[in-house]
């Protein structure tokens, strides 16, 4: 029973209204966890459309989820809002030109990727009752995807116990089943205290918290060369200390994030880093308390969701790109660098070419070189078979948590991306309600994936959501 076109129609009935949600939410970006005009506009719009809402999931003010129909299976589709700081930027020009001085910016395409799932949810929530089938369709409003974790906390919940499968997209470079590829992340602060002292009279009586700070980051760094290779880690200094050079800083902060493969890899990386924060802390004479602030685990791939996903966008198509869509995306490469656009077709083993806009599908078989960083949707990934798009809502090379992924978050192009995104979640919804060998098998795929390592969260079950994360 091939239900697409069905389901495709429902997503064009309330297109509109949808992109007009997109549109508002890029108007007011708000950052990890403080996105409260954002998850009322969202919400606002499920109570409109007869969603059952039930806010503040996992104790997260700026989480909501909306259920409709009865019955049957459960589809969970995955939506974002939050927005980047710094990334402030005017719509619909390829210069830079910040709306405000310092202020925040859709840099990740989240304003595209909330109101295209929720786009998504809508039209099976009208193909169900259009139909008369049997089963459930949530939309979860999910915060503070960047560097918040949030639904690792929804997830250790049990707000996904029940769903059957995830679904969700991404704003991107280009039209293709996204790779199951991401990085388990721990994000720790190291807070080192010391003792104050003139740094002159008395230094001898000091011991410093900031140099705890700098030997820990040098320790770190020589740490680098004897772990994977495809670990990361970063470091930003949250608090220095003051800005008194002759007093000696009793009080320093460091925030690090610790990246790798996969949980076990990743715990083992906290570990060391913790130990070279302990010897940092003995070589100063100062004490150095842990907080992890959040984490995430690595996505698990899907092969039935994912193989049926393909041939859904195979079928569909890029979106339908015009000669005015391309003339601002080649306005946009003009801001880039050579280097950019070039690693973009190398990550999905393309050759370059002088392509603006995606106007083709990538194959599930590319031989790709991905530029892999870390999401919480890998959490989900864990509890529930999960599969997500790319859409390609920006210029060719385009990198994200830029100026100019901000500048093309309200433009035609990025709205048709959108709407395909949609179409394309809602297909697979549609699918997985009607054909129940796919959802069988998709949750055998991660039954055999997870038999050997099963989920553990990797935040404590003692921290909670870091609800004030926007101030450090």
């Amino acid at each position: 029973m091939d239900n697409r076109n069905d389901v495709w129609r429902a997503v064009d009935l309330h297109r509109e209204r949808l992109i007009a949600l997109s549109d508002r939410v890029w108007g007011m970006p708000e950052v990890c966890y403080t996105e409260a005009r954002s998850v009322a506009e969202h919400t606002a719009e499920l109570k409109a459309q007869g969603f059952r809402v039930t806010e503040n999931v996992a104790g997260i003010p700026t989480a909501v989820m909306g259920e409709a129909g009865e019955g049957g299976p459960v589809i969970a589709i995955l939506g974002e809002y939050d927005a980047l700081p710094g990334l402030s930027q005017a719509a619909g020009v390829a210069s830079h030109q910040p709306v405000e001085a310092g202020g925040h910016g859709h840099g990740c395409g989240h304003n595209l990727l909330g109101s295209g799932a929720m786009l998504a949810a809508t039209a099976l929530k009208t193909w169900l009752e259009d139909n008369g089938i049997k089963g459930r369709v949530r939309y979860y409003g999910c915060p503070a995807e960047e560097g918040g974790a949030a639904k690792a906390f929804m997830v250790r919940s049990g707000a996904f116990d029940d769903a059957d499968i995830a679904i969700t997209w991404h704003p991107s470079n280009w039209w293709e089943v996204t790779p199951p590829l991401s990085l388990a992340n721990t994000r720790a602060d190291f807070s080192f205290t010391g003792r104050t002292s003139h740094a002159a009279a008395t230094p001898h009586l000091g011991r410093s918290a900031l140099d705890a700070v700098e030997l820990m980051n040098v320790g770190v760094n020589y740490m680098r060369e004897h772990m994977p290779s495809d670990a990361r880690i970063h470091y930003a200094m949250l608090d220095a200390g003051g800005i008194a050079p002759n007093v000696v800083q009793a009080k320093a902060r460091v925030r690090y994030s610790i990246r790798a493969a996969d949980l076990p890899t990743m715990h083992e990386l906290v570990q060391r880093v913790k130990k070279v924060a302990e010897g940092a802390a003995l070589m100063t004479e100062t004490q150095v308390e842990v907080r992890i602030v959040s984490a995430v685990a690595n996505i698990l791939a899907n092969t039935p969701l994912e193989q049926g996903l393909q041939q859904i966008i195979e079928d569909l198509g890029p979106p339908a790109f015009d000669d005015a869509d391309r003339s601002f995306a080649r306005d946009i490469q003009k801001t880039l660098s050579s280097k950019e656009i070039g690693a973009a077709f190398h990550s999905i083993g393309f050759d370059e070419t002088d392509a603006a806009l995606a106007d083709f599908t990538v194959p599930l078989d590319a031989k790709r070189n991905p530029m892999i960083g870390s999401t919480d949707v890998g959490d989900v990934s864990w509890v529930v078979p999960t599969v997500q798009v790319h859409s390609p809502t920006v210029a060719i090379g385009t990198p994200f948590h830029t100026w100019q992924v901000v500048a093309q978050g309200k433009t035609p192009a990025a709205h048709k991306a959108m709407v395909q995104a949609a179409k394309a979640m809602a297909a697979l919804g549609a699918r997985a309600f009607t054909d129940p060998e796919l959802i069988a098998t998709a949750k055998a795929d991660l039954e055999k994936r997870t038999r050997r390592t099963p989920y553990v969260c990797p935040i404590p079950d003692n921290v909670g959501p870091p609800l004030d994360m926007s101030r450090g």
